[in-house]
């Protein structure tokens, strides 16, 4: 596909997706490198803008560049913001209370603490990004190191072949201590989602370094 194809391609996807406000949103394709501009009125569309351009065929690589601009009087002050996120975070998660802590600033939501799996820290971000006021989120949760961290490997490798979506001979995984590294080819941006996924999925895993191409 080429650019100019892709183009049209990625403004008719984001178009049609029914929680993205696309007037303002500029795209640019160099090489099936794909460059998003302009603004939205909140942080969760400038997600779901991202997430809708990575899963159309022929996206290389993606540079976002939107700016969340908030509709006037929608502004939140910084502690409304911080005393909801807490809320919703105690509402949505198992957490133990008081297992994230939430700073704000200018409408910038930081998340930090430990969390024993990657879905939580997921979880929260999820949950904190939609609120009004919310202009970014900077997800610092890290996960609590486990101690049987030695089948990390073999269980990735087991995961990815019982995935239909996933051609594995073509991936490689590496482990060092709790750091998962993924080389080889994707063909798509999803499989490339999904392998992380899978990597993440493990107990023990810390860090994914994901060096996978997509050709």
């Amino acid at each position: 596909m080429n650019d100019l194809s892709l183009r049209k391609t990625i403004l008719e996807e984001l178009e049609f997706q029914p929680d993205i406000d696309a007037a303002n949103i500029g795209v640019a394709v160099d090489n099936g490198v794909v460059t998003l501009s302009g603004h939205v009125n909140n942080y969760a569309q400038k997600v779901s803008a991202e997430r809708a351009v990575k899963a159309v065929k022929g996206v290389r690589a993606l540079a976002e560049e939107i700016q969340v601009r908030l509709d006037k009087g929608a502004g939140t002050a910084d502690d409304t913001i911080a005393n909801r996120a807490l809320n919703i975070i105690d509402w949505s998660s198992d957490l133990p209370v008081g297992a994230v802590k939430v700073i704000v600033e200018n409408g910038w939501v930081s998340l930090e603490g430990q969390v024993d799996w990657q879905y939580q820290k997921e979880i929260v971000e999820r949950a904190v990004r939609k609120l009004s006021g919310v202009v970014g989120v900077d997800n610092r949760l890290t996960l609590r190191p486990r101690v049987d961290v030695g089948d990390i490997q073999k269980r990735i490798e087991e995961a990815l072949k019982r995935n239909a979506e996933v051609d594995a001979k073509g991936i490689h995984i590496k482990v060092e201590g709790n750091v998962v590294k993924l080389e080889g080819k994707v063909h798509l941006w999803r499989e490339r989602q999904i392998v992380e996924r899978a990597a993440w999925s493990v107990p023990g895993v810390n860090k994914v370094e994901d060096h996978l191409l997509i050709a």
